[in-house]
């Protein structure tokens, strides 16, 4: 069974030669990027860390409707952050560490659906019996 005629047999396999010639098999180098300073944030001191914390707690949406269920404009909890002392900015900064830093918890119900779903259609589709009692 000839597929190809001799003359396209000859002009694919050096078509192939020569293109596999021309690729550069030289070997891997990997390596560890130098870090250097990002210049998205500039922490110099202990109180901007603090600072820093403290501003992403009062981001998070927990913190931010509970302010404004107690009836704190976002304005007026950043302008009372930054009159804070060094002591009490860093004592919030410690108490917000124990916040959840994600989302209200919708994200890891959905996957959890999603993986669940995904089991049930797999054993449907190996004819198994799914009940749910």
């Amino acid at each position: 069974m000839n597929l190809f005629p001799r003359r396209l047999r000859f002009w694919t396999s050096l078509l192939v030669v020569l293109s596999l010639s021309a690729l550069d098999f030289g070997p891997a180098v990997a390596g560890l990027a130098p870090s250097r300073v990002s210049g998205a944030t500039s922490i110099a001191s202990a109180r901007d860390a603090d600072m820093v914390m403290a501003q992403r707690a009062l981001e998070s949406k927990v913190v931010a409707q509970k302010l404004r269920d107690y009836g704190v404009a976002p304005a007026d909890a950043q302008a009372q952050l930054a009159s804070m002392s060094d002591a009490d900015l860093h004592t919030l900064a410690s108490a917000s560490k124990g916040l959840p830093s994600g989302g209200d918890g919708t994200g890891a119900i959905i996957g959890v659906l999603v993986i669940i779903i995904l089991v049930v259609v797999l054993l449907r589709l190996m004819h198994k019996e799914v009940v749910v009692k």
